[in-house]
């Protein structure tokens, strides 16, 4: 259902005034080609077998247009809402890499810094073509150390085990039976640890646990105040989407199971923890695009930094490349910022034009397990789709 008026909803939400007196993103009008990207939407999510969805665009800190498609809990009729919270699974790295660039800025960390100087630990994996000791934090951000992508690898989906690893302690003791598959910044390759070390190393040099840097630096600021890492408060379980996989039953046929609302990510939330409605993700996409209040987070040279491609990804599109944790996209002449997200059943998306601050954001709460490859060239679609849509804004 596609939502343009304003009401006791997304608009009261994202228009309010913060804790610090600034207005939240509000409403205006939706953009040239909306009804025909929220039917292409819904025909993905149906196709695909989407359980529940939500999107929306908006410009220069102002949500233009939201659209909801489907359940967050289909076993209790809980249709999607502007209120749903979703798992955000690697947008969560979006924030990490922020929070590295503040310390930074102010004069804590340098991006050419060793990590081994902050995580000494890290000396015990492998690494055949020289030093981990060559390793700096610019890399982690690059996702280009040569880590693997799997935090846990040895996970053989046994019952009794976790969701990922829990403590430090775990993947330490895991560190000598890796090794780095690459000479350390030689290449691009996606790696979730990465950002687990910058997460440890932003919590040494300020004595905070990560949640509580992230909440007291990124999200008070601006004021994203229904966001949360790991199990869901009691205050906001019955906003919690459960989450799906489509599979292949025994006889063959399609099935949705339903993964139930909480998992615990364990030592990974910094590279995936984060759950949210699309209006707390609007925010700090806002924030992202130059909203406003943005400078309080942020400085808009930090972004161009970290928006500068340092490797060409593994993307089909040519041009794709990474930046500092942003990943650059370039559709027919015209350049995108952004990340995407998966974890569990759930999906997502975000993507921002930095010459007009438009942006687009989705979330789904289904993987499709049973045509994996023809989700994911749908998924690519919709993205495009919804890039057509803000690029329509120049």
């Amino acid at each position: 259902m596609t939502r343009l008026v304003a009401g006791l909803s997304m608009l009261a939400l994202m228009a309010a005034p913060t804790a610090s007196g600034q207005r939240r993103p509000s409403r205006v009008d939706a953009p040239a080609g909306w009804q025909a990207f929220t039917r292409a939407f819904d025909a993905y999510a149906t196709g695909d077998s989407v359980v529940g969805a939500s999107v929306l665009v908006l410009r220069q800190g102002r949500v233009l247009a939201h659209h909801e498609f489907g359940f967050a809990d289909r076993a209790l009729g809980q249709r999607v809402d502007e209120r749903t919270i979703f798992h955000w699974g690697s947008i969560t790295k979006t924030l990490t890499a922020v929070a590295a660039m503040q310390l930074r800025d102010r004069r804590r960390l340098s991006l050419d810094d060793h990590v081994t100087r902050y995580l000494p630990e890290l000396r015990q994996v492998h690494d055949p073509f020289g030093s981990m000791d060559d390793v700096t934090i610019r890399m982690l951000l690059s996702h280009s150390a040569g880590f693997q992508n799997p935090t846990w690898p040895y996970k053989t989906g046994k019952p009794w085990e976790p969701f990922e690893p829990t403590r430090w302690e775990q993947l330490v003791a895991m560190l000598p039976y890796q090794e780095v598959a690459f000479a350390p910044g030689s290449r691009y390759s996606y790696s979730n640890p990465g950002f687990i070390y910058l997460a440890r190393i932003i919590e040494q040099l300020t004595g905070d646990p990560y949640q509580s840097y992230v909440y007291k630096n990124l999200w008070a600021p601006l004021g994203i105040t229904h966001s949360y890492f790991g199990a869901t408060p009691y205050h906001l379980a019955d906003q919690r989407s459960n989450n799906y996989d489509l599979v292949r039953d025994s006889a063959g046929r399609d099935a949705i199971v339903a993964n139930g609302r909480d998992f615990d990510p364990g030592i990974t939330i910094p590279n995936g923890g984060w759950n949210a409605p699309l209006g707390d993700v609007a925010r700090w996409v806002a924030c992202l695009s130059g909203g406003a209040g943005s400078d309080t987070v942020v400085a808009r040279a930090t972004l161009d930094e970290m928006w500068r491609p340092q490797f060409v990804t593994d993307s089909e599109a040519p041009g794709d490349s990474v930046g500092l944790s942003f990943f650059v996209l370039w559709r027919q002449g015209v350049r995108f910022i952004g990340h995407t997200g998966h974890q569990a059943g759930f999906r997502s998306f975000f993507y921002v034009d930095p010459k007009t601050s438009a942006a687009v954001i989705a979330a789904f709460n289904t993987t499709n397990d049973a045509r994996e490859a023809e989700s994911a060239q749908g998924f690519k679609r919709i993205i495009d789709a919804g890039l057509g849509v803000i690029a329509g804004q120049r």
